[in-house]
């Protein structure tokens, strides 16, 4: 049974959504953590709901964040808890943006996930093993989870872009060129950008080029 997640969100500007942005936030977070980016970016994307869901579990390594899935050199979690625990989150988000679909009326090609570190690692598991491509996938500093499986299991392969820090001291610059080629070789289109000097976090320019990035992608005809 999924597990019906806590959202804040930020209703668009012109009062008619035609679009959504979920952000799915890192280990020891929330979902506020990220929606606050709704503000700089609506002024650009006037009919766009901004969707912001906290993990469904409190974070052991931090007591007042959430987590998506346990991570064990982190909190000293076995292997087979991170993973059921992923997996049962996959399922959440899943259920989660099924349940958005159907809310708002919004077509699966207008809806975006836009994910950090951990809520990247999720957002790029869970959207192309949909049956219907979404619209793109924004992900901040994060890493591909089993890419060894991704060409097997994708069912579509909606776009995405890929924005890291080149001082990241969390998750390694390294982890955008290896999800960058694993998603290549699987048929992705793939874009990325680096944050120059930047540690693990978000920046006014990787902002903006996420930003251009979702733009481009809603102006874009559906495919087909």
């Amino acid at each position: 049974m999924t597990r019906k997640l806590n959202v804040g969100r930020a209703e668009p500007q012109s009062g008619e959504t035609k679009s959504v942005v979920a952000f799915l936030h890192g280990y020891g977070a929330n979902g506020a953590d990220l929606l606050g980016l709704s503000q700089p970016l609506a002024q650009y994307l006037p009919d766009t709901l901004f969707l912001a869901p906290d993990a469904p579990d409190p974070c052991a390594g931090s007591p007042m964040g959430f987590q998506w899935f346990p991570i064990p050199w982190i909190d000293g979690s076995s292997e087979a808890a991170s993973r059921a625990g992923m997996e049962r989150s996959v399922e959440d988000v899943q259920a989660f943006i099924d349940d958005v679909l159907e809310e708002t009326g919004v077509s699966p090609e207008n809806f975006y996930l836009f994910g950090f570190s951990q809520g990247t690692m999720l957002s790029l598991y869970v959207a192309p093993r949909r049956d219907e491509a979404i619209g793109g996938v924004v992900g901040f500093s994060g890493r591909l989870l089993r890419p060894e499986t991704l060409e097997a299991e994708a069912k579509v392969k909606p776009p995405v872009i890929l924005i890291h820090g080149d001082s990241d001291e969390v998750v390694p610059y390294s982890a955008l060129r290896e999800a960058g080629d694993a998603l290549a070789a699987a048929g992705f289109q793939v874009f990325a950008h680096t944050m120059k000097g930047t540690g693990h976090g978000i920046d006014p320019e990787g902002l903006s080029v996420a930003l251009a990035f979702l733009r481009q992608q809603m102006d874009a005809p559906p495919e087909g």
